[in-house]
C-alpha cells in the first residue's frame, strides 16, 4: 500500500476470507433474479448510471484510500451491507420495496468492487500469495454454485417447489455464510 497504515493484513486469514466470500457469491448468484423480479427494467438502467458515477468517485479517491486501514474499513462496510440486505429480505420477503432495497444494497457493494480488487493486489504483492488468493476465490465460487444447486434440489424433496420459497430458504444459509465472512474479515487484519 502507498501510505503507512496501522493495520497489517494476515494472508492466511485473508485467503480464507476470500474463499468464504466467493462461496457466498456462488451461493447467491442465481437468487437475485427471483428477488429482483418485481423491479421495472428501467431501474437497472438508473442503477447502472448511479453505480458508474459512484465508481468514478471512488476511483478519484484512490490516492487517499489505498491503505490497509481503508481496505479493512471498506471491506467490513461491504460485508455489513450484505448482512443487512439478507436480514431485511428474511424479515420482509418479496415486495417491490424489498427488491428495491436489496438491489440498492448490492449496488452499494459493487461501487467498491474495482477498488477492493486493486487494493488486495497491492496488499498481496507476491505471485505465490496472489495465486493462492485467486485459487481460493475460484474454488469458493465453484463450491458455492454446486452447493446452491444441491440445496435447491434437496429442499425440493421436502415439497418446496416455488422459486420464491427456494430463494427465501437459501437466505438462511446466506445469512450464516455472511456471518462467517464477517468473522474472517475481522481475523484478517491485526494492529501493527
Amino acid at each position: 500500500m502507498r501510505r503507512s497504515s496501522d493495520l497489517q493484513l494476515l494472508p492466511g486469514w485473508f485467503i480464507r476470507y476470500k474463499f468464504v466470500n466467493s462461496l457466498f457469491l456462488g451461493l447467491s448468484v442465481g437468487a437475485i433474479f427471483t428477488i429482483y423480479a418485481p423491479l421495472d427494467p428501467s431501474i437497472y438502467s438508473l442503477g447502472g448510471v448511479a453505480l458508474a458515477v459512484a465508481m468514478l468517485v471512488v476511483a478519484r479517491l484512490y490516492h487517499r484510500i489505498m491503505t490497509s486501514d481503508w481496505f479493512f474499513r471498506i471491506s467490513l462496510f461491504v460485508e455489513l451491507i450484505l448482512f443487512a440486505a439478507i436480514s431485511y429480505f428474511l424479515l420482509y420477503p418479496y415486495s417491490y420495496r424489498t427488491a428495491l432495497l436489496v438491489y440498492i444494497g448490492y449496488q452499494i457493494t459493487f461501487v467498491f468492487g474495482s477498488y477492493l480488487v486493486r487494493a488486495e493486489t497491492l496488499l498481496l504483492p507476491s505471485d505465490t500469495l496472489l495465486t493462492r488468493l485467486d485459487t481460493a476465490k475460484q474454488l469458493g465460487y465453484l463450491a458455492g454454485m454446486v452447493a446452491s444447486y444441491l440445496f435447491y434440489k434437496m429442499i425440493a424433496l421436502y415439497g418446496i417447489e416455488s422459486n420464491q420459497e427456494k430463494v427465501y430458504a437459501l437466505h438462511y444459509l446466506l445469512l450464516a455464510t455472511e456471518a462467517v465472512v464477517i468473522i474472517l474479515i475481522l481475523k484478517s487484519f491485526q494492529r501493527k
